[in-house]
């Protein structure tokens, strides 16, 4: 059954599902969008109240989510709630026949990634599960090069990510594991997805193993995951939280080049970040690549254009299946930090 459009010619007339700061960051990503407008917002709080107030002085504003998926006006709602609410506040408004725009993860479950994407299909709409870093200009231009086959066959991925501590979030959310699910689901998830979709010509990973500090805690502030292939390419990723500013590394070697590319910023939505691209052919000499603007806040913006594009178009730019499977990398990590040991991966069978 293939989903319902909404007209081209229709505006897309949005919902907000939180309004913390991120949230007020879709506000403007969204005001820069044609044709796109937030018409209501689920603030909870007064203080969420009074931003909505200041933003959306035309928009309604509601304290129950009921109320807002009532509203017939609406016809996509984008979730912007801590990670423990994605799934359920997704099925809600996919059973009250919104699309959904939903911010990562998935689900802190498999269970409850499978069950987005049954309400997606037996409500005919559509969800776009924001990974953004698939839209940058420089993590995209990494794909464009690997899909070109200019790097040969991957053989190795390195992605380090260095940075201050998590900001607490509205009522401390990211530091409670029944909230936020883990830190790895929090912004490691971002970077898994990218080296699935980098590794993908080799199929999908068969081996997770995993290390951090003490799993007792059960947040790391430090952790480190390494996936193999059946075809003996590997990717290590590192995530450093007791760091400072943001920072982020890519290294990739191939069987015909290799190339390198970093991001840094005072934080990770600044406006005005450093960052390069570098790839070396063969034995050719190695080129710095031009790339645009890169960083979050900007890449937030582009997706949200493309989200409401394939909605009106009956095409999701990033799908509760596609998602699952760096849910399932970061779950299977976890495990194997827990129990020390190796997990094996299947996820063309969707098991681990």
């Amino acid at each position: 059954m293939s989903p319902s459009p909404v007209a081209a010619s229709s505006s897309t007339r949005v919902a907000l599902a939180g309004f913390g700061a991120w949230g007020q960051m879709h506000v403007r990503a969204i005001a820069d969008i044609d044709g796109a407008e937030v018409i209501a917002v689920l603030a909870r709080s007064q203080g969420a109240r009074d931003a909505a107030a200041e933003l959306l002085p035309n928009a309604r504003v509601y304290q129950d989510y009921a109320a807002l998926l009532a509203d017939r006006d609406v016809d996509v709602v984008s979730v912007v709630l801590p990670n423990h609410a994605h799934a359920e506040a997704a099925i809600a408004a996919l059973d009250a026949g919104k699309h959904v725009f939903l911010e990562k993860p998935l689900g802190l479950t498999l269970a409850q990634c499978d069950a987005v994407a049954a309400a997606s299909h037996r409500n005919d709409r559509l969800v776009a599960v924001n990974h953004e870093l698939r839209v940058s200009k420089q993590w995209g231009a990494v794909h464009e090069i690997v899909a070109r086959g200019e790097l040969g066959s991957l053989r190795h991925q390195h992605l380090s990510l260095f940075r201050k501590p998590f900001r607490t979030g509205s009522g401390g959310w990211r530091y409670d594991l029944g909230r936020v699910g883990s830190w790895v689901l929090e912004e490691l998830v971002h970077f898994i997805d990218l080296v699935l979709w980098y590794g993908e010509g080799a199929g999908t990973p068969t081996r997770v193993t995993a290390f951090g500090g003490d799993a007792a805690k059960g947040l790391s502030e430090h952790f480190t995951v390494v996936l193999e292939w059946e075809d003996g390419a590997s990717a290590v990723l590192n995530q450093c939280l007791g760091g400072f500013e943001h920072h982020t590394l890519l290294e990739i070697s191939g069987t015909a080049g290799a190339l390198r590319t970093w991001w840094s910023g005072t934080m990770d939505r600044t406006h005005t970040p450093t960052f390069e691209l570098k790839r070396r052919q063969g034995e050719g000499e190695v080129e710095v690549l031009a790339i645009p603007l890169s960083g979050e806040v900007f890449e937030l913006e582009e997706n949200l254009r493309r989200a409401f594009v394939g909605f009106a178009a009956g095409h999701s730019v990033m799908s509760p299946a596609q998602a699952r499977q760096s849910v399932a990398v970061s779950l299977a990590a976890e495990r194997s930090w827990r129990e020390r040991q190796p997990v094996r991966l299947d996820l063309a069978s969707n098991a681990l």
